[in-house]
């Protein structure tokens, strides 16, 4: 019979007073009877997590020591609040305040700051980042052996290397203050040039025998094309600026379909290949002997490239499978080809769904590779004609015009297509003769881009008409 300990145990509902209460014998009391129980003195009384809430958001909000949680990650066990100032018993190290002066100044001029006692005496501490440039210093007998030069004087040279030492080789503020109106006047190309010139010779003429130099080198030629193609930059016409955007635009345009018709010829190569490799192998299969056919499949299977037709899954995974599952077209064959596929077997009179024998599968699945092979050169050689037709026509427009003195033939319209371009319609701008010629270079020849052609030619024939 269970009694009301049990029920509160089974309901997970805890006693007043645990085993005491419910009269129990524990263990503790068989082994030691004469110890009394330490009951606390203070009770603290306990939640329970409540459903659907993790450990780390509970334990957030609630903890045994009633504490908050910490703002900041702390090293010490006891929590942030009992941390106390560590504070030395050494003497504090006393501070002065004490004169300095700056050794990039040449005035002498004193300052005053605190700084501490033990440092008096000392250098300035920030006179490390006082940089001077060595600017080289030659004698008036050097000048005369090397330096010497028919465009500059020697006042003019001494000048020169003064304001270089002054202003640590800042040319721009070097060509501001110099005095071009006791010398001649100079620009900023002029000074780098006679300045690096003096320093080339007088590396090479100090230099030790055997030793390597790193001789200074300044193109003035180089600098000036620069700077003036730099000003042409910056002069340009807002015309101008947008007729070289136009043209970038219209190059970008070329190369794109300069890329397109390249990979349609890559297409086209690809599909010629493959269905001579495929009537290869089926001669080959059909001179070889029925018992050595199979080896022949395989061993031929991979010099077919996977462009040739279709390309059906093998099934030779483990398990139960229909053999009508091989006859089901993957899906790289777009919804295009599938119905054109389709439309080609009726009107071959072949059903779409035979029965699944092993015979007719292969077969079925042959014949439904080679049609679509059949579909792709027929759609490619399409293409070609349609290209042929329009240099055609081209060819025969540019013969009416008086361009070209021989007969149109299908031959020369490749090599003259863009001699077309060249001829302005009457009743056209130059804008429109530059789109001619991007247009003719190598416009993709897609469904939209003919209707497009055949409006403008039928508007421009209109316009022609109406003009007397």
């Amino acid at each position: 019979m269970a009694t009301g300990a049990d029920v509160r145990d089974i309901l997970e509902l805890g006693g007043p007073e645990g085993d005491a209460a419910s009269g129990t014998i524990s263990k503790k009391d068989i082994i030691n009877p004469d110890k009394k129980k330490s009951k606390k003195s203070s009770e603290t009384l306990t939640f329970k997590r409540p459903e659907g809430m993790h450990r780390e958001v509970y334990a957030l909000l609630y903890s045994d020591k009633k504490d908050a949680p910490p703002l900041l990650p702390s090293d010490t066990g006891q929590g942030y609040r009992t941390v106390k100032a560590k504070l030395g018993s050494k003497k504090v190290r006393p501070w002065k305040w004490m004169p300095f002066t700056n050794p990039a100044r040449k005035d002498g001029a004193m300052f005053f700051h605190w700084r501490r006692a033990a440092e008096e005496g000392k250098d300035y501490p920030f006179a490390r980042f006082n940089k001077t440039v060595q600017v080289p210093v030659y004698s008036e007998q050097e000048y005369q052996l090397y330096l010497h030069d028919d465009a500059w004087t020697k006042a003019e040279t001494d000048h020169l290397f003064d304001l270089s030492r002054r202003f640590d080789l800042r040319f721009v503020v070097i060509h501001d203050r110099y005095d071009h109106q006791q010398f001649k006047k100079r620009s900023v190309e002029d000074l780098k040039e006679r300045y690096y010139h003096i320093c080339a010779k007088l590396a090479n003429v100090r230099a030790v025998p055997g030793t390597d130099l790193k001789i200074p080198v300044f193109d003035a030629g180089h600098e000036r094309r620069r700077k003036e193609q730099l000003e042409r930059l910056y002069n340009r016409t807002p015309e101008q600026v947008a007729e070289e955007e136009y043209l970038l635009q219209e190059l970008r345009k070329i190369e794109a379909r300069k890329k397109e018709r390249e990979k349609r010829s890559q297409d086209l190569q690809k599909l010629i290949t493959a269905a001579d490799t495929t009537a290869e192998q089926r001669r080959t299969e059909r001179k070889a002997p029925k018992k050595k056919l199979p080896q022949k499949k395989e061993a031929e299977k991979p010099a077919v490239p996977e462009t040739a037709g279709i390309k059906f899954p093998d099934f030779k995974s483990a398990g139960v499978t229909l053999r009508s599952q091989r006859m089901k077209l993957p899906s790289s064959v777009g919804q295009k080809k599938i119905k054109a596929l389709e439309q080609m077997l009726l009107e071959l009179g072949v059903e779409l769904s035979p029965t699944p024998t092993e015979e007719l599968v292969h077969m079925f699945n042959e014949l439904r590779s080679d049609l679509v092979l059949l579909y792709e050169l027929k759609q490619a050689c399409a293409n070609c004609e349609y290209e042929l037709q329009m240099l055609r026509h081209r060819h025969e427009a540019l013969a009416r015009a008086g361009v070209l003195g021989g007969p149109a033939t299908p031959a020369s319209g490749l090599a003259l297509a863009s001699a077309e371009s060249a001829v302005p319609e009457p009743g056209l701008g130059p804008d429109s003769t530059k789109d001619t010629i991007i247009d003719v270079v190598g416009a993709p020849l897609t469904p939209n881009s003919r209707k497009r052609r055949e409006s403008a030619s039928s508007s421009s024939s209109v316009k022609k008409a109406k003009k007397p």
